[in-house]
């Protein structure tokens, strides 16, 4: 567990990385659960896009009208501890300038001595919502992988803020590793996912070492599931592919599955459009779509 070390960087954002509102779901249940103060807060004049993520205006305390900004902050924990702790990155992916968004953090990362990043997403996927959520565990850092037995990806192609930043991080010697949960593509309108949600905090924890909440998130996940079937049931064209799905998971799943079969499926994923930054395991742990 010491391939991350003692201050750890979770980060999560709203946007392409977050399918599901699953990682960003695990990032809030993470931060619920410890009082946080903020290390840094970026301007948001200079990274984001207004029209495509616009301010909010609400009501305070005592009824006056208030206009909220995007934002993307460095949390770190007020009590401190001998032990591994998390921090977090949240916010908004920004719309420009991700460069300097992503120095920006470093810089701050540097200055306080953090010792490993690691990144929260989750993406639409070919996967049954009845069997469990599978999370791809990667690692550009070959140290991480060997201390912690995740995976190599081998995906080029359009990635997301959470690349650039972890990019970042390897560059200057902050070890990295990523979480990317796979959503049941057919369930968009059963937001958000806590299955998800539970599967990328349970991973995080075996990498992590630190013990982490989970809340209501199980009884959750069976009332969600619940929904989904219940929707299926109605309509026969959707339990059919349901269907499909789970023959599809449990052949991944199975001993017997040979090679020539995961060979001839994934190249049926990479003609339906598949690409993306984990392993070659479609219809199991399909490739985060960065």
């Amino acid at each position: 567990m010491d391939a991350l070390g003692r201050r750890i960087i979770v980060a999560a954002f709203d946007g392409w990385n977050d399918a599901g509102e699953a990682a960003s779901a695990a990032a809030s249940m993470l931060r619920a659960d410890v009082e946080y103060d903020v290390v840094h807060s970026v301007d948001p004049e200079l990274y984001f896009d207004y029209q495509y993520t616009r301010p909010q205006i609400g009501l305070d305390a005592e009824g006056r009208r208030t206009l909220t900004w995007p934002e993307a902050k460095l949390l770190r924990p007020t009590q401190r501890s001998d032990d591994a702790e998390i921090w977090l990155l949240v916010g908004v992916e920004p719309a420009r300038a991700w460069q300097a968004f992503a120095a920006e953090f470093i810089d701050v990362a540097l200055r306080e001595d953090v010792t490993g990043f690691v990144a929260l997403g989750s993406m639409m996927s070919d996967v049954p919502h009845t069997r469990p959520i599978s999370v791809f565990a990667g690692s550009d850092n070959e140290g991480v992988r060997q201390s912690l037995g995740l995976e190599r990806s081998l995906y080029e192609g359009p990635v997301g803020i959470l690349s650039a930043i972890g990019h970042a991080s390897e560059q200057v010697g902050i070890p990295t590793a990523s979480l990317w949960a796979s959503v049941p593509h057919y369930v968009a309108g059963h937001t958000p996912s806590p299955k998800a949600t539970l599967a990328l905090l349970e991973r995080l924890e075996s990498i992590t070492g630190i013990t982490v909440p989970r809340g209501d998130l199980e009884a959750e996940s069976r009332q969600w599931e619940a929904s989904i079937d219940a929707a299926a049931a109605d309509d026969d064209e959707m339990s059919d592919y349901i269907r499909q799905l789970e023959q599809t998971r449990d052949t991944w799943d199975s001993p017997e599955a040979s090679g020539d079969a995961i060979a001839q499926e994934f190249e049926r994923y990479l003609r339906r459009g598949g690409g993306g930054d984990g392993p070659a395991k479609p219809g199991r742990d399909d490739p985060p779509r960065r």
